[in-house]
């Protein structure tokens, strides 16, 4: 990999410096990230922090709507602003330098969404290697957008994809632009997936999820691929209950992390429209309030898990709701006021939004954690890694990249 400016990503020494302080951070603060306001009545932290507790439990769902997605920027009570801060510290990390990247051929974005091709040019852009590609591997690769619009003259192109109709589709489209582009049928996580990575290919990720990248980096490194670059995403689709850390100092690490936990990074939403944002409020403002039912009908001061029901049950009214719910899990609610109930799970919603602006602190430090995991293991595997930004947050939150390459 060329030599990087010092402003240019996370390499070398500062990977491992970056991953033992937030560590020690993420480690330290268990008590205030990983238990759920939505799950909770009261939180664990509120009995050390009265006065943020009340702050945070009076204000109202709009105002926590307008913090969600910059938390660190709140003006609350202490200890906030210092967990605040060095949050943001700890999270910090350059955007990559972004090299000219070929013009596409005509029409190539067509079926493209407007916001995806935005994300391809900006990765494709980022991808900066010392030794020009000479096969590109699309792994997990969709209909292979990704692949082509990388693919320059005197290249190869080989996509894998387990969707039949994703593959024909992908195939079509590449013989259509006359690229030699192979789309091959592939289940990345059976046995066999080892046979399609040579030490020739460059594997790229855009996106993959939990096991699907990891699988990648595996094999990849397993196989000698010289560079590889990789977006993660969905870092709580795993076949585990627990994550499985991949590079020795996150094996040596006292955090033990669940499937939800490794959720959290993902509750960050830039893009959702007010439609949308309305039937998710509807949506937990139920559940919320069928929360507070449950625990009368059964007398016991603890979350009920329920189905996630289908959004026409948001159309009904919030009384058939609950029964429908409580019929699931053998309850009979009786006569209730419904009104109050329904109006309870309203005002639960808003401070159980207020409050998760303190998990929301360690969002990033969280998915930094995970990248930086990642990038640890192909450093011991040999490769030169590096971590920075594709692109901005208002792309796409999950915008951190591990790029590596071997000598």
């Amino acid at each position: 990999m060329p030599a990087r400016d010092a402003d240019s990503g996370l390499t070398g020494e500062r990977l491992l410096a970056r991953f033992l302080a937030l560590d020690a951070f993420l480690t330290e603060h268990q008590g205030q990230w990983r238990p759920r306001p939505f799950t909770h009545l009261q939180l664990p932290w509120e009995a050390q922090h009265p006065a943020l507790a009340q702050w945070l439990r009076r204000r109202s769902l709009a105002e926590a709507e307008s913090s969600h997605n910059l938390p660190t920027e709140l003006q609350a009570p202490a200890p906030f602003p210092q967990w605040a801060q060095l949050a943001a510290q700890l999270s910090a990390v350059d955007q990559l330098p972004a090299g000219a990247l070929h013009a596409p051929s005509a029409r190539l974005n067509v079926d493209v969404p407007g916001r995806k091709w935005q994300q391809i040019e900006a990765f494709g852009s980022a991808l900066q290697f010392a030794e020009r590609p000479t096969h590109w591997l699309d792994w997990c690769a969709g209909k292979g957008h990704l692949g082509r619009r990388l693919l320059q003259p005197g290249q190869h192109l080989t996509c894998l994809e387990y969707d039949p109709a994703l593959i024909a589709a992908g195939q079509a489209l590449s013989d259509h632009h006359q690229m030699p582009a192979r789309h091959h049928p592939q289940d990345v996580m059976a046995e066999d997936a080892v046979q399609q990575l040579r030490g020739e290919h460059t594997p790229v990720a855009l996106h993959a999820c939990g096991d699907l990248h990891v699988r990648l980096l595996q094999l990849a490194s397993a196989a000698g691929c010289k560079h590889l670059a990789v977006a993660p995403c969905c870092y709580n689709r795993i076949s585990s209950e627990q994550y499985q850390a991949l590079s020795a100092p996150a094996r040596a690490s006292a955090l033990r992390l669940s499937r939800e936990d490794l959720g959290l990074p993902l509750s960050e939403t830039v893009t959702a429209g007010l439609r949308v944002r309305l039937q998710r409020d509807t949506s937990m403002a139920r559940r919320l309030g069928f929360d507070q039912l449950q625990r009368q009908l059964r007398g016991c001061d603890e979350y009920l898990p329920t189905p996630s029901l289908p959004s026409e049950w948001l159309h009904r009214s919030f009384a058939d709701y609950c029964q429908h719910l409580a019929a699931l899990k053998g309850l009979s609610t009786g006569e209730q006021d419904w009104a109050a109930l329904e109006q309870h799970g309203w005002q639960r919603l808003a401070q159980v939004r207020n409050l998760e602006l303190v998990r929301g602190l360690f969002r990033r430090p969280l998915e930094m954690w995970l990248v930086l995991d990642r990038a640890l293991f192909l450093q011991e595997n040999g490769y030169q890694a590096q971590v920075g930004r594709f692109c901005e947050t208002a792309l796409t939150p999950r915008n951190l990249m591990v790029l590596a390459e071997r000598d």
